[in-house]
């Protein structure tokens, strides 16, 4: 599968839908993503000599580093992976295996891949399964199983009166018809299951290689059931539950799973995304900064040295297969408060050529980020308690305080960015939240003397704003 053929402008536009502001960041990750199409397409003997551009995006929590690389992957429909740089040096000098990203990595491609197939296949898959159901309903019904309930169900009309039994062709469409009106979802069956093996798996913690066998193994135990021909037995569950095992046993029929792979791995190769968060968290520790050769410090030189090579393009054992990661896609992205890039080591730095800094967020940022994207925090608090059927409304007086609020609270306490939005509304919606499913019915208005209401004692008592905001 090809990547979109999204302009940059177009992925800037689409970006603009859900993230406020940052246009450098959008800018830089909209060329690198066309470039990844264009590579594609360019002669064969060039297409291996074309390196990704990696970005490296330099700003404060909150700011939308995560949120615009996350989109990114959704519009390029590319395998993604956000995964902390800080997290490979939490157990001390030896760390997480770091070539575990790239396996994760590329479970997350075929998971994406095989989703596309089953969706593909559903259709199909959905009316065959639709006519084994049928078939078990009528061996019930004609007293294949002996389960009274079952069959008293069929030869009983709703009015109490006996029937009469219809003609099997006849039968067989009334029961199509019910089953897809949804008028038998509660009814009981019995239906053959796969009985997946039980008992204590194995769990190893270990440094490097490790990983990769531990998950081998749990395959092998997994799949040996079904290698000897598998063990079924006999269930009873509701037709609606019934129904959707069996559209998943037949969408796994009509997948080939080896074409599935295959697809997955060329998707993780080429169109891969690794978003490496906190990697300010893993600067120091190397020619490019810090002390060099003490404590923490080694630990994250060593982290450094063991991305160079996944970074630069090198070849990672999976279980699936051997992933070449010359072409994957690294977006880094880190606050750099108390170190800078230039701290990492020097061939690191050179593997991310693209610089971007994020702005701060603005009151006015803030207020956008209230009420414009498609997917607005207003938006959500209003679906969410919409379910309770409470109907709460915003005046925009109130989302100018909710901003001024979470604005104020960043510049006295500590720098959240637009998370100190959702800390803000949970404190606004709280009673209401609380007392919403007494509340059915109600309609409930936020302006700005409820937010204030609410909200300025807790802003003005220092202490207790900085648990509460």
């Amino acid at each position: 599968m090809d990547v979109p053929a999204f302009t940059p402008r177009e992925t800037v536009s689409e970006l603009d839908r859900y993230i406020i502001g940052q246009h450098k960041a959008k800018r830089a990750v909209a060329i690198a993503l066309r470039n990844r199409w264009r590579r594609r397409h360019v002669p064969e003997e060039l297409r291996d000599e074309i390196a990704p551009k990696n970005i490296i995006m330099i700003g404060p929590t909150g700011v939308g580093k995560t949120e615009i690389a996350r989109r990114l992957a959704k519009l390029a429909q590319a395998p993604f992976l956000k995964v902390e740089a800080s997290k490979f040096t939490e157990v001390g000098y030896v760390g997480r295996d770091v070539e575990s990203m790239i396996r994760d990595l590329t479970e997350i491609g075929i998971r994406l891949v095989r989703e596309e197939e089953t969706a593909r296949v559903e259709a199909v898959a959905r009316r065959v399964a639709e006519d084994r159901l049928v078939e078990l309903l009528l061996k019930e019904q004609s007293g294949g199983d002996a389960d009274q309930q079952a069959r008293k169900f069929f030869e009983v009309s709703p009015d109490g009166k006996a029937q009469t039994v219809q003609p099997a062709a006849d039968r067989k469409k009334d029961l199509q018809r019910r089953l897809r009106d949804g008028e038998l979802d509660e009814k009981i069956i019995s239906i053959e299951v796969n009985e997946k093996p039980s008992g204590p798996m194995m769990e190893v913690l270990g440094a490097s290689g490790l990983e990769e066998m531990v998950i081998n193994m749990r395959d092998a135990l997994g799949n040996l059931g079904q290698g000897m021909g598998g063990k079924k037995r006999e269930k009873r569950m509701k037709v609606v539950d019934a129904l959707a095992l069996l559209v998943a046993e037949e969408s796994e029929r009509r997948i080939d799973m080896e074409t599935v792979v295959q697809q997955a791995l060329d998707r993780v190769q080429n169109q891969g995304i690794i978003f490496l968060d906190e990697i300010d968290k893993i600067a120091g520790g190397g020619r490019g900064g810090g002390d060099g050769g003490r404590g923490p410090d080694v630990s994250r030189g060593g982290v450094q040295r063991d991305l160079l090579p996944i970074v630069e393009g090198s070849q990672v054992t999976t279980k699936h297969g051997v992933v070449k990661t010359d072409h994957i896609l690294f977006i880094a992205a880190g606050a750099f408060h108390e170190t800078k890039v230039a701290d990492l080591i020097p061939e690191l730095q050179g593997r991310f050529p693209i610089r971007v800094e994020l702005e701060s967020l603005s009151q006015d940022d803030f207020f956008r980020i209230l009420m414009e994207p498609q997917n607005s925090l207003v938006r959500q608090y209003e679906a969410l308690l919409a379910t309770e059927k409470v109907a709460v409304r915003f005046t925009e007086d109130a989302v100018r305080e909710l901003a001024r609020v979470a604005f104020q609270a960043n510049e006295r306490l500590e720098n959240i960015g637009a998370r100190r939005l959702h800390t803000v509304m949970e404190t606004v919606l709280d009673d209401v939240s609380f007392r919403a499913p007494e509340m059915r019915g109600e309609a409930v208005t936020v302006d700005a003397k409820a937010v204030r209401d609410r909200l300025q004692g807790i802003l003005e008592d220092e202490d207790l704003s900085r648990y509460i905001l």
